[in-house]
């Protein structure tokens, strides 16, 4: 297939990438700066501007794009960034989609399981409601930004993401130093769940649902076995052979996060993959000690 791609430069989109190109695809980057490759395309959300022409031939839009979580406090303008960066995308490709005489036949259009909020220990699967604060709010607009090109005919599905664990980056990348270290702990009381999928299976869930015609709407992108935030410590503690028993306190994760600490680490979110897994998807690292081993100890390293 044809396939134009935003957000391929990220950490999950250059692994989208590498699987779409291996498998035979025909991969176009939509780029904000100007187009260094044959296969690259211009756009500025910000100015919403997207050429039309951009679609020709395409069979499968890929939207991946988006600022970053994790980073700064949350002032009002990182906040808006990040509404702006992922509702206002959206809408400009779904505007051109939706007029398109020749649309695209499936959108995998990021989102995330913040669309179900903080909800302690209730398990949670496609069919629960959304919930509460500032994320569930943006995930939400997010993912009802693709509603016109759902009505168009295409077969849109919203990839909420939990945290993809990766030694390259994202959350892992940033746990290892310290826990390498033995300053590791548990973040809060540790009890928050945390719904995490590997790179490799995140990946492989985007080829599968790429091309599994009767799924479309949200479906979580998390590994079958959530687990809490101290445990998620201890195994990570365990496999790399050092101490995790240095907690963050809340008040500690506040007082350096702010708003944004109530809403990622400090929150619990346990969520189920229900809906891939009864499409027929297979996880190769369904366990979480066994995935970090896998990633930190790959075979044929030193």
């Amino acid at each position: 297939m044809k396939v134009l791609m935003s957000g391929a430069s990220g950490l999950i989109g250059t692994a989208f990438h590498r699987l779409l190109e291996a498998d035979g695809n025909e991969v176009h980057s939509l780029v904000r700066g100007e187009p260094l490759a044959a296969r690259q395309v211009r756009w500025d959300p910000v100015a919403g501007r997207f050429d039309p022409a951009a679609l020709d031939g395409v069979e499968a839009l890929v939207h991946l794009s988006g600022e970053p979580i994790m980073g700064l406090r949350w002032s009002a303008a990182k906040k808006k960034a990040i509404r702006d960066s992922r509702v206002q995308s959206t809408s400009l490709l779904c505007g051109v989609v939706a007029k398109s005489p020749n649309p695209p036949k499936v959108w995998l259009c990021a989102s995330a399981i913040g669309y179900y909020g903080s909800r302690g220990d209730e398990p949670l699967d496609e069919t629960s409601r959304a919930g509460a604060g500032f994320l569930s709010d943006v995930c939400q607009e997010w993912e009802a930004a693709t509603d016109p090109a759902r009505k168009r005919g295409i077969r849109v599905v919203n990839l909420r993401f939990g945290v993809v664990l990766s030694p390259q980056g994202g959350a892992l990348k940033a746990m290892l130093t310290p826990f390498r270290m033995g300053l590791g702990g548990a973040q809060g009381d540790g009890r928050q769940y945390m719904s995490w999928i590997t790179l490799r299976d995140a990946a492989e869930a985007f080829m599968h649902l790429l091309s599994t015609e009767n799924v479309e709407g949200p479906v979580n992108l998390v590994s079958p076995t959530p687990v809490t935030n101290r445990e998620f410590a201890s195994i990570l503690g365990k496999v790399l052979r050092r101490p995790a028993v240095l907690p963050l306190p809340a008040f500690a994760a506040r007082l350096a996060m702010g708003e944004m600490a109530d809403e990622t680490v400090l929150a619990s979110t346990r969520v189920y993959p229900k809906r891939l897994q009864e499409s027929g998807f297979e996880f190769a690292h369904p366990d979480l000690e066994m995935a970090l081993r896998a990633m930190l100890y790959p075979v044929g390293s030193d």
